[in-house]
This record gives structure tokens, C-alpha cells and sequence, in this order.
């Protein structure tokens, strides 16, 4: 399974799904409270939370574990 958790829009608020996963992980009534528990699992995991906009479009992306490109500088 992905360590790519995405926060994405939900009927009943926001919700957290792994990539390449058809069902939601959990439901949140805020997409704060939803990217909690994604950076939460992230760390845990070494992975990267995807957040995204309300009409689906990525707002964000952080990355919680050994990043494969680090910035030169």
C-alpha cells in the first residue's frame, strides 16, 4: 500500500485515503482535523500527506519521511 495519504472532500466533511485505496480511511468534519490525523499517520509511516482543495484540485503536499529530491542548498 501507498504511504500517500491524501485529504480529500467528502459528503460528510473531509476524509483521509490512501492512494490507489477505492474507500476513505476516516471522516473528519473539518479538513483540519482530517489533515491532523494524515500528518499523524504520515510520521508514523514515513510518508507524504497530499491535501486538496474543495473542488479536488492538490492545495498542498508535505512530506514526513526520506524525501527522494532534497533541495540543493
Amino acid at each position: 500500500m501507498s504511504k500517500r495519504i491524501h485529504v480529500v472532500p467528502h459528503n460528510e466533511g473531509w476524509a483521509t485515503r490512501r492512494e490507489g485505496a477505492t474507500r476513505v480511511s476516516s471522516v473528519h468534519p473539518t479538513q483540519t482535523a482530517a489533515t491532523q490525523q494524515a500528518r499523524t499517520t504520515a510520521i508514523r509511516e514515513r510518508g507524504e500527506v497530499i491535501i486538496h482543495r474543495p473542488n479536488g484540485q492538490i492545495r498542498d503536499a508535505n512530506s514526513y519521511g526520506n524525501d527522494p529530491y532534497p533541495p540543493k542548498g
